[in-house]
């Protein structure tokens, strides 16, 4: 049976890198897995009260090019995201590059085979930025959702950090499953955190 949940992600953060490393790489693997992938802006999470909303300042935010492109790619390639998605949190956390920078951007996309061009041209129509901000704000009014990684299914929400990028596709798809099973399966637990990482 298809498993169906959803993911949060900005490039910026290394917890994302790994939880969506694993998905990746189980999606690659083949798993029977319907994935909604959701950008959230860790900009906006931190606009102080009374401030303009980020999407009315994308200039001033880090994160939010990276995530129209990727939105762009995510939403007429579906095919080929997986894959440029891995590249992206790649860049920015095995090759220390900047994704603020259009020409890495161009350089990540256009190794995927990406019309790079046009899918610059779509982020400057402002569409994906009002995709990231309607779904952004769908998350955090409807499930509370606060960060990234956080995992979405049958209602419910949670924040996760794996410690480990995936070993292989089996062990990927091993580390989410238990993740969306924990999810919908385990309704009394709330948080459940190992007081050290070496233990």
């Amino acid at each position: 049976m298809t498993l169906s949940f959803a993911v949060t992600w900005d490039y910026r953060c290394p917890f994302a890198r790994i939880v969506h490393s694993h998905v990746v790489e189980g999606l690659l693997d083949g798993a029977d897995w319907d994935v909604t992938f959701v950008p959230f802006s860790l900009g906006q999470v931190h606009v102080e009260e009374g401030d303009a909303p980020i999407w009315e300042r994308p200039q001033d935010d880090t994160g939010l090019l990276a995530l129209q492109a990727a939105v762009v790619v995510r939403d007429t390639v579906p095919d080929l995201f997986p894959a440029v998605h891995r590249s992206l949190f790649e860049a920015r956390h095995a090759e220390g590059a900047q994704l603020r920078d259009e020409s890495v951007l161009r350089t990540v996309l256009g190794a995927h085979e990406i019309d790079v061009d046009s899918v610059f041209v779509e982020v400057a129509s402002g569409r994906p930025l009002e995709t990231i901000r309607i779904e952004h704000t769908a998350a955090a009014t409807d499930l509370d959702v606060w960060g990234v990684p956080t995992f979405m299914a049958e209602g419910r929400a949670a924040f996760v950090r794996l410690m480990d990028l995936p070993v292989d596709g089996a062990d990927a798809r091993r580390n989410v499953e238990q993740v969306v099973d924990m999810l919908t399966g385990w309704s009394s637990l709330n948080e459940f955190k190992h007081t050290s990482l070496d233990r």
